[in-house]
């Protein structure tokens, strides 16, 4: 199974890249655009066929590896190989 992560600061934690990013466009003649907020992506096959046990095995990934609990979110998705098809 694939299952892809989505990281993004928590709102209210500061975001310097973010902030940068919005500089560069700025000065690149993006004026209109805002905020803006960076994040991760991870995508990653497990090994599990049961979407449930990859869920669970995901998720403990994120508490332990891919993202700090204390000041970013995550979501995960898990798609199944009959999605891929």
């Amino acid at each position: 199974m694939k299952a892809r992560v989505h990281v993004t600061l928590k709102t209210g934690v500061l975001d310097p890249q973010g902030k940068a990013v919005q500089h560069a466009l700025h000065a690149l003649g993006f004026g209109s655009v805002g905020e803006v907020r960076q994040g991760k992506f991870i995508e990653l096959e497990t090994g599990e066929s049961d979407p449930a046990k990859a869920r669970t095995a995901v998720e403990e990934m994120c508490k332990k590896l891919l993202a700090n609990p204390v000041i970013e979110n995550y979501s995960i998705q898990i798609e199944t190989r009959e999605a891929e098809e």
